[in-house]
């Protein structure tokens, strides 16, 4: 059989629209169009991220000075010796223990080391100003006994404390030869009638203020006590003061503990030095703050040499009184401090009459201030 000869396919025809050629330009721009919108995205997003890594770079070179290069991580083998070396740094101080951060933060910007000066020690408070009167108004020199010195010769002041309290002894003290300086408590009785009898036979005044022992022992009424708050110490102290008149200072009777206390002492010679007065340091303590503060204030003071009757005979206190000579001739004044017993006062009453034969005046302790120690 004859084979039939294969039919030829049909083409199916295309959309009019789509043989027409402007439309086919359209759609070819299109198409370009659409390729050039995702290349531009996914191009535009890199760049976009690189921007954000890089900012802070651009940010970081605009900052003067430049910081050096970033060292590079040290290896597994000399990550201990970094870590020996930035545990040391932080045993000597901080400042050192910074700089052995690890490389990667050193990159990062670091505020500036502040060197912190170390403070000194809290000095003792500051007196107050005291408007004290000057010169020869001052009520020390108004009331210190008239008193002549040669030139070159040692002067010695003889100052008996606790005078008042007992009145027999106290008369037969104020009975002997002076010029002596005797120094009342502010409670005896009959205060102003036995100081005024003992500065009319001849003898200077002082007034013995009770302070605070640091042993058991009790100082007397109305004595200045470290536990008492300032106004209290000026109310006692000035009643004390108010107790009779025409002495030139004040010494402490007891006091190891007061003394001892700048802050107690301070207005207590303030107030003294305000009224013009002198200030005897007892010297009970070796801790006393008394000098050191009549100093600041440029006061007039002056402080005690020997103690006469630690021992209550009377060859113990001409011993003492031997040692007084030898400190006068040493330092060219001394000053002694007894008290009312019958050994002192028979010792010094042969004692007395025979010191000037020796080269030596007898002086009431005023004299040994406006010589020495008259302060500013």
């Amino acid at each position: 059989m004859a084979r039939k000869a294969p039919s030829k396919t049909r083409k199916s025809p295309l959309p009019p629209f789509l043989s027409n050629p402007f439309v086919l330009a359209l759609a070819a721009v299109a198409a370009v169009f659409a390729v050039a919108m995702g290349v531009a995205t996914l191009t535009g997003g890199r760049s976009g991220g690189e921007r954000a890594q890089t900012a802070p770079v651009q940010q970081a070179a605009v900052q003067p000075p430049p910081l050096p290069a970033v060292k590079a991580e040290p290896t597994a083998a000399a990550k201990p010796a970094a870590a020996q070396q930035a545990a040391e740094g932080a045993a000597e101080g901080p400042e050192q223990a910074m700089s052995e951060k690890p490389a990667q933060q050193a990159a990062e910007p670091r505020p500036p080391v502040t060197n912190v000066a170390m403070l000194p020690p809290p000095s003792p408070p500051a007196l107050p100003t005291v408007q004290a009167p000057p010169g020869n108004a001052a009520l020390w020199r108004r009331n210190a006994l008239p008193t002549e010195v040669p030139p070159g010769r040692p002067m010695i002041a003889i100052v008996i404390d606790d005078m008042g309290l007992d009145r027999k002894r106290s008369t037969r003290m104020a009975a002997l030869r002076g010029p002596l300086t005797l120094s009342w408590l502010p409670y005896a009785r009959d205060l102003p009638a036995q100081a005024g009898s003992a500065r009319a036979n001849g003898h200077e005044l002082m007034l013995h203020m009770p302070m605070e022992p640091s042993v058991k022992a009790d100082p007397g009424p109305n004595a200045l006590l470290v536990s008492l708050d300032k106004g209290e110490v000026i109310r006692r102290f000035r009643a004390a003061l108010d107790s009779f008149d025409g002495y030139v200072g004040v010494n402490n009777h007891m006091g190891s503990r007061f003394t001892a206390d700048r802050a107690a002492l301070a207005p207590v010679l303030a107030e003294l030095h305000r009224r013009g007065l002198l200030w005897l340091d007892s010297r009970t303590t070796p801790n006393s703050a008394g000098i050191g503060l009549a100093r600041e204030l440029k006061m007039p003071w002056v402080g005690r040499d020997i103690f006469l009757d630690n021992v209550e005979t009377v060859a113990a206190v001409k011993a003492q009184l031997a040692k007084v000579e030898q400190t006068a001739r040493h330092q060219g004044y001394a000053v002694a401090i007894g008290h009312p017993h019958d050994a002192t006062i028979d010792a010094l009453a042969s004692w007395l009459p025979e010191v000037q034969k020796r080269g030596f005046v007898l002086v009431p302790v005023s004299a040994v201030v406006r010589m020495h120690h008259a302060g500013g």
